[in-house]
């Protein structure tokens, strides 16, 4: 499992890679959270459930990232692990963190949303599945 950030103009990629979808979706979630603050620096002290649904894995994909967005928006928190179930085009999760504290983290940046830009959820020549797009910060 790993997660990367790629380039992409004023705004930034965030990429997820697993031995599963659910896999890919968590590690993209914590390079979401990268984008932010550290999130070797952020302690999973609280959990937040999650769910969404859409037409599509790629839609599923984009919306679990909003959702995660929203979280982190609403109640002030960073998140840094994550689990979840996909269940065809339902997902349910818990993100576990903690309320933001400014002077630790040090958050650089606030995401705004996922887009459809560059938007993909597909396996990889080596069987490991990818998820991708570009977030809006």
């Amino acid at each position: 499992m790993a997660w990367e950030h790629f380039a992409h103009g004023a705004d930034i990629g965030v990429r997820g890679i697993g031995a599963t979808q659910a896999e890919a979706f968590e590690q993209a979630a914590l390079a979401l959270t990268a984008v932010v603050a550290d999130p070797a620096g952020i302690a999973a002290q609280v959990g937040v459930d999650l769910c969404c649904e859409a037409p599509d894995i790629e839609l599923l994909f984009a919306d679990w990232l909003n959702a995660v967005i929203y979280a982190m928006a609403t109640r002030d928190m960073l998140f840094s692990r994550f689990e979840l179930r996909i269940d065809g085009h339902a997902l349910t999760a818990t993100a576990w963190g903690e309320r933001v504290d400014r002077e630790r983290h040090q958050p650089v940046v606030e995401v705004k949303g996922a887009t459809y830009t560059a938007l993909s959820v597909a396996q990889d020549a080596g069987g490991a599945w990818v998820a991708q797009c570009v977030v809006d910060v």
